[in-house]
């Protein structure tokens, strides 16, 4: 089935009733429904994340928000071993990982599926483990190119080449295709048991509910023989992992008749413009970059080969890029090409380490922004652009475009949705042609839009389709209709106050400590939601002192009783922004007492 088809399917089925929930950053529960009318075109890889983790994440966060669906890792059972790419060396064909039981795995797509959020499952179908012997996670016990009841010695093939039959030369295409990527036991893909093997492993995820499949390594297996197996698993809906960026025998194109292809040039390109050219530059981005057709592309600014240095790397943005990150997925998500793949990490300081030990889910709370999972789809400026993407899907064309020749960009999806994005150090002011009906739209990346209110700033458009907008300095700001407040004009504000109804009685003294290096002229400030740290506003940030250098500290009274979301940023003489990366930091104010908050400069 293909990605189009299976979009109209979806939307056929959840116009009847789909759940969406109201949204926020970091920590707060999406609550309030109604009626989704939108496709959802944008998923998500929770890389490494347990089968539990990932029911609660789709019932909390990615149905409400409208992800499409789930990237999950391998599930089959794999070597023993802390390392992330011990999952990509399948012992068996059972459904029992380190991210959780078959039970549990099964548990995990009712669940996803009951909030409109499909399952695609990371298939390791081209090779089995290294060759040498040992026991899997769940038992199992193999040895060199013998997989008790799966596979034996005939069912691998051995190049002769190289010494080690490890493939050498990536100019020849039958070595490729025919020879060990890296010494793992490689699969006989144009044997008929082989293809009876692995279409019996796709059949079983199938009927437990699976909608699709990336399929890694696929450029070591010929098109035909990837064909095949997917005929026999009644053809669902595929993205192959093709790494093309040139100058090889193999190319994406052969691909495309089977389903989907990885396009990794949009993560290298991406990465390269966002981090050293000009985004003025982009104004084309797409199939004219020699990319293949955006309907057969999934894309992404990173995935957690090349994020590592693996895997077609180059210049790649990642988490670890903060804001630059941000600002290259609100322009991924925005951007009408291909089918987007929303990246969620966890932290790593080198290119093998595994995941953390611990959950992402404690009780109901996510431990996402930490030291452990990075969770960059709940960003709110990547969150939030999903819905945007959803929204503006049937208008897929750019209009409006516009830029300062530099790092400053704008443009319209149809009179659907627009966006602006200012990748320098000066803040951007204009007055924009947005395309949009007149009204007053929610700032999707400032803020959240719930039953006709928004949370943060809002844009006013005026009867032209033009709006004056401020974009801050490595920021960005994004409207569409589906975030469009009811009536035409901005709330009046009132000549007096209104009293606040639940005045809290008292406030907290908390204490932020903030560890962080500076170059000089910078400080560090605290902001956050409340008005004692600016309510976002940078101008009205904390300044902390720098005492105790490199610890920046100051006590703020809070008021008691209250959910506090909060970071850090630096300033310097000339009113430049940074902001640490990652999601908002959180915590709640106790009744009475005081709060000492010790962080580092994430």
């Amino acid at each position: 089935m293909s990605r189009t088809t299976r979009a109209i399917a979806r939307l056929t089925l959840f116009v009847l009733v789909v759940i969406i929930f109201s949204v926020g950053f970091l920590g707060t529960t999406p609550r309030a429904t109604q009626a989704q009318t939108t496709p959802r075109t944008a998923f998500v890889h929770l890389f490494e994340w347990k089968w539990t983790d990932i029911a609660k994440e789709c019932e909390n966060w990615l149905g409400p928000k409208g992800f499409a669906a789930v990237q999950v890792s391998p599930p089959q059972e794999h070597i023993q071993g802390a390392q992330w790419w011990t999952r990509y060396q399948p012992v068996s064909y059972q459904i029992q990982s380190r991210s959780g039981t078959r039970a549990e795995f099964a548990n995990m797509v009712s669940r996803c599926k009951a909030v409109g959020v499909d399952i695609y499952v990371d298939a390791v179908i081209n090779h089995m483990t290294g060759v040498g012997s040992g026991t899997g996670v769940a038992g199992t016990s193999y040895s060199s190119y013998n997989y008790p009841g799966n596979y034996q010695n005939q069912d691998f093939h051995h190049c002769g080449r190289n010494g080690n039959d490890d493939i050498s030369n990536y100019q020849d295409r039958w070595e490729v295709q025919n020879c060990e990527l890296v010494n793992l036991a490689d699969l006989k893909t144009e044997s008929d048991y082989v293809r009876g093997k692995l279409a019996a492993y796709l059949n079983d995820l199938r009927g437990l509910g699976v909608a699709g499949f990336r399929i890694d390594a696929a450029k070591h297996m010929p098109a035909a023989d990837i064909a095949n197996i997917m005929s026999r698993a009644n053809n669902p809906y595929i993205y192959q992992e093709v790494i093309d960026q040139g100058g090889e025998p193999i190319t994406s194109g052969e691909y495309t008749g089977n389903g989907d292809v990885t396009e990794f040039k949009y993560s290298t390109n991406i990465g390269r413009m966002f981090k050293t050219d000009k985004l003025a530059n982009m104004s084309n981005f797409g199939t004219p970059w020699g990319f293949i057709a955006s309907d057969s592309a999934v894309v992404f600014t990173d995935n957690h080969d090349n994020q590592r240095g693996h895997g077609g790397a180059g210049n790649v943005v990642t988490f670890k890029d903060g804001k630059l990150y941000e600002l290259a997925n609100v322009f991924a998500l925005a951007w009408p090409y291909g089918y987007p793949q929303v990246m969620s990490s966890y932290n790593f300081s080198n290119g093998d380490q595994g995941p953390p030990s611990s959950n992402v889910y404690n009780g109901n709370t996510a431990d996402c922004g930490g030291s452990n999972w990075v969770c960059e789809h709940r960003w709110r400026g990547i969150a939030n652009m999903v819905g945007f993407r959803n929204y503006t899907s049937s208008a897929f064309s750019t209009s409006n475009w516009w830029s300062n020749g530099n790092n400053q960009i704008s443009f319209s999806r149809g009179n659907l949705g627009f966006v602006a994005i200012n990748r320098e150090g000066n803040s951007l002011s204009r007055t924009f042609a947005t395309g949009l009906p007149a009204g007053t739209y929610c700032d999707v990346i400032h803020g959240d839009f719930t039953n006709g209110v928004c949370s943060g700033p809002t844009v006013s458009v005026n009867g032209s389709g033009q709006a004056t907008i401020t974009v801050a300095a490595m920021d960005s700001v994004a409207i569409h209709g589906g975030a469009k407040i009811n009536g035409t004009n901005p709330t009046p504000v009132p000549t007096t106050p209104p009293v606040p109804t639940t005045p809290p009685s008292s406030t907290i003294a908390v204490t932020f400590n903030e560890n962080a290096t500076t170059v000089w002229g910078q400080n560090v400030y605290v902001i956050g939601n409340v008005a004692a740290l600016g309510s976002w506003n940078t101008a009205n940030a904390v300044l902390l002192s720098s005492a105790s250098y490199p610890v920046w500290s100051k006590t703020i009274n809070l008021p008691a009783n209250t959910a506090i979301e909060y970071k850090y940023i630096k300033k310097d003489g000339s009113g430049n922004v940074t902001w640490e990366s990652g999601t908002n930091r959180t915590f709640s104010t106790p009744g009475s007492g005081s709060v000492t908050r010790n962080d580092s400069w994430k």
